[in-house]
């Protein structure tokens, strides 16, 4: 764990284990989208509907982001959609998203990728396994062990087709120039993508030095 992650990380009084916002799983919705609930250790200690996770007093869960780049090294920069419950309208990185229980990183982050985008993720590299967070807008908060992953898209700036209750606008721009603006506070973005960019500069300049981390300091609530 880096100096900021560990800086950064939930403390244990941002977990409280009595909160009712534990999942029954015996009256489960087959259609019901779940987050995985854990401890700030990274342990996994229940689920919850993702439709009512997100309010002033949200637990600790599991999420991923991920940072497309396409063949010449553009990134995907996405704005939220305006509607959305949580942080609408902000400007953030390709796409985030919430493994289901029991799946895969990898998989869930495909699977993202594919419904908000319309996007084919080829290669993916691990490359922020302990990143964690807290933010808060309009009364709303985001607590979240947010492992932080890269993925490739094949072709020069191909074109996503947004799912428009999910992304407002999705556009291709050069990686140094993106995060040179962030670090510098001439652009604006989420809270998560802000400290994920500082902590992806401190792994190296260009995306291609982050070297790829070791999936075994994942949080144990992810499968292996």
């Amino acid at each position: 764990m880096t100096a900021r992650e560990h800086r950064d990380a939930p403390h244990d009084d941002a977990y409280d284990d009595t909160h009712d916002d534990t999942h029954d799983d015996t009256h489960e919705d087959p259609g019901e989208e779940l987050v995985v609930l854990v401890s700030p250790e990274g342990e996994a200690v229940g689920t919850a509907p993702k439709s009512s996770v997100h309010h002033a007093d949200t637990p600790l869960h599991l999420a991923f982001s991920v940072y497309l780049f396409d063949d010449e090294g553009s990134f995907l920069l996405t704005q939220r959609a305006l509607d959305k419950t949580t942080f609408p309208g902000v400007w953030t990185n390709s796409a985030c998203g919430h493994p289901a229980p029991g799946e895969h990183l990898h998989d869930a982050v495909c699977r993202r990728v594919a419904d908000e985008l319309g996007l084919t993720v080829g290669a993916l590299r691990l490359v922020l396994p302990r990143f964690s967070y807290r933010a808060e807008q309009d009364g709303v908060v985001e607590l979240e062990l947010c492992p932080v992953l890269v993925g490739r898209v094949a072709g020069t700036a191909p074109a996503p087709q947004p799912d428009a209750a999910e992304v407002a606008v999705a556009q291709w721009l050069p990686w140094r120039e993106f995060a040179a603006d962030v670090l510098a506070g001439r652009r604006t973005v989420s809270t998560w993508c802000r400290e994920q960019v500082a902590e992806l500069h401190e792994l190296g300049a260009h995306p291609q030095q982050w070297p790829e981390a070791d999936p075994a300091d994942l949080p144990a609530a992810l499968p292996r």
